[in-house]
């Protein structure tokens, strides 16, 4: 089984957009569809409502881990944790990296998610699967986002 996710689409807007879009928390909040009521600072939690028809009734809580402007941002959290009657907090979160490259079009956006092999293994493939569906879905919402907002 494969531990990492990878996802690469480029976007008609510069680096400077695509990076507003996604560390203003605000921004971020309205394509991946949770309201997150603080700004995203390293080393800090960032907690939300998830907004999904059938996933509203959950917490998004991820810990910023760096933002290096206009080229690197990544947050970690424990993947499809859907469950509420499990306590993630003792699991090993996945690790969450945004990396932006200009192109001659605009920009190149990559998102990888990876340790999963630290998930535990009766929940480790659906995860996996639920959030690579879930990575491709959120490149076609900031691709919509971006595409409306520019």
């Amino acid at each position: 089984m494969e531990n990492r996710i990878e996802k690469k689409i480029e976007l008609k807007a510069p680096v400077a957009r695509v990076w507003k879009a996604l560390t203003d928390h605000r921004e971020f909040g309205e394509w991946f569809r949770v309201k997150i009521e603080t700004p995203f600072v390293a080393g800090k939690p960032a907690v939300g409502r998830i907004l999904y028809p059938g996933y509203d009734h959950l917490k998004w809580e991820v810990i910023i881990q760096k933002v290096e402007p206009e080229r690197y941002f990544s947050f970690t959290w424990h993947p499809y944790a859907v469950e509420s009657d499990i306590d993630y907090s003792k699991e090993t979160p996945t690790l969450v990296e945004f990396h932006l490259e200009k192109t001659a079009r605009g920009t190149l956006l990559t998102v990888t998610e990876s340790g999963f092999e630290k998930i535990p293994a009766d929940r480790r493939a659906l995860a996996f699967r639920m959030n690579d569906g879930g990575w491709a879905e959120q490149m076609k919402n900031i691709e919509a986002y971006l595409a409306q907002k520019s």
